[in-house]
């Protein structure tokens, strides 16, 4: 019974290492390949609610996150810049996407090398999988990014996004967990667009 059993665990460690040995290098080939995909996403915020919705993503630099039907919040991304809708109070924050943790993960040209790190085994909360922390050293205002990849021969490059957690500079940290991979779906344009609800203003003296 020993030798199967030593062959099961040979497979395992086989299985796990290619996350313990992957590269920043490859790190940043598996995102430049992954040009679109889509997942469900969970995520948790610094007071422990959660909400669950549905994520796009087309590089370079186009998000979206769809909160449910009935939700009245949005955040989107067109490539240049972030956008966070809250129908709500029919208010929209914007940033240029390549000042917030996200732009590491969607601006193909990024220097992975200038900003990030690979996550030592002991320090790595998801052991089995290769943790990147990334942070412009040069912008701690912006906050920094702790983002997952699992190994996965289907995935572009061969390593899946799995989620991150986004620690502000207020040190409140905002964990997103993805699902239900699809790599390559074809996303049109006007999937990062979005409604704005603030009330059009109107030049002094037009009426209507």
């Amino acid at each position: 019974m020993k030798a199967p059993i030593a062959l099961i665990l040979v497979a395992a460690l086989a299985v796990q290492a290619p996350a313990a040995a992957a590269t920043l290098g490859q790190v940043q080939q598996a995102l430049a390949a992954t040009t679109s995909m889509s997942a469900s996403f969970v995520q948790t915020a610094a007071d422990g609610r959660q909400a669950r919705g549905t994520m796009l993503l087309k590089r370079p630099g186009r998000i979206r996150f769809d909160y449910g039907k009935d939700a009245s919040l949005l955040v989107v991304s067109n490539g240049k810049r972030l956008s966070f809708i809250d129908y709500k109070v029919s208010q929209v924050s914007e940033w240029p996407v390549k000042s917030t943790p996200l732009g590491v993960l969607l601006d193909p040209t990024a220097d992975l090398a200038r900003v990030a790190r690979i996550v030592p085994d002991a320090d790595n909360p998801m052991p089995g999988q290769v943790a990147v922390l990334a942070q412009d050293p040069k912008r701690a205002d912006l906050g920094r990014i702790l983002f997952f990849l699992a190994p996965d021969a289907a995935a572009p490059g061969g390593l899946r996004l799995t989620g991150w957690r986004v620690t502000d500079a207020q040190s409140n940290l905002t964990t997103v967990e993805l699902s239900n991979i699809r790599f390559g779906p074809e996303i049109p344009e006007s999937a990062f667009t979005f409604r704005d609800p603030r009330p059009r203003t109107r030049p002094p003296g037009k009426m209507g």
